[in-house]
């Protein structure tokens, strides 16, 4: 079993940065960590992914704006977000994943956490 807490998530203004954490206990996830976020009324959207070899993939809507990164000996995984939209604005989670190759929806991942909050005012 694997426990995954997020953190990090508040209230942006438009322009700026946030960085999320991740921290996992139990079980090593030993294939990709991900993040996902919601928004009210929306689907649970893929945001990145990376993987135990340190490959890391992104939604076309925060490439070049979000950093996904990793600290095995902490058991920790992180989301730099910078340039931050209103439309970032969501309920940012963590989740492990045993499958692969590239899993980008939320069926592909086993382990979630509870999320945090983004919220980016314009």
């Amino acid at each position: 079993q694997v426990q995954l807490v997020e953190s990090g998530g508040g209230v942006v203004q438009a322009g700026g940065s946030l960085r999320l954490s991740c921290a996992a206990s139990g079980r090593r996830i030993t294939t990709f960590v991900g993040w996902f976020r919601q928004a009210p009324g929306k689907e649970r959207e893929f945001v990145g992914t990376i993987s135990w070899t340190n490959n890391k993939y992104y939604a076309d809507s925060v490439e070049g704006r979000f950093t996904i990164s990793r600290e095995d000996d902490k058991n920790l995984v992180f989301l730099q977000m910078n340039s931050l939209k209103p439309e970032d604005t969501a309920l940012y989670y963590c989740a492990g994943s045993l499958m692969g190759p590239v899993p980008r929806t939320p069926e592909s991942y086993n382990y979630w956490g509870q999320g945090t909050q983004v919220t980016v005012s314009s």
